[in-house]
């Protein structure tokens, strides 16, 4: 049999793009990830997002990060965002107890 006369058909998964902001740069992704859908979009944003929140500094009391997920045609397909705010707490804090 010869292969050579049957088509070759490439099938390829669609790219998706995550776009990163922690509030002052933006990173936009130019490369992107084959991904076979969006429920794996969305998984791997969320991995993302949890792998920055571990690298989040100790020394600073407010961090933001904005994900931006796009498609092959640029068009916005999912958004999260990640923030972490500390507050000193000065003084006696009154803890009320929950009712349920």
């Amino acid at each position: 049999m010869e292969w050579d006369k049957f088509p070759r058909v490439i099938l390829s998964m669609p790219r998706f793009f995550i776009d990163l902001h922690d509030g002052a740069n933006f990173v936009k992704d130019k490369v992107g990830f084959e991904l076979p859908n969006e429920d794996a979009v969305r998984t791997k944003l969320v991995r993302i997002m949890a792998k920055i929140a571990q690298e989040f500094s100790v020394d600073t009391e407010r961090q933001d990060y904005l994900a931006i997920v796009r498609g092959e045609e640029a068009q916005v397909l999912f958004r999260a965002h990640l923030s972490l705010d500390i507050e000193r707490v000065d003084g006696a804090v009154e803890v009320v107890p929950d009712e349920t």
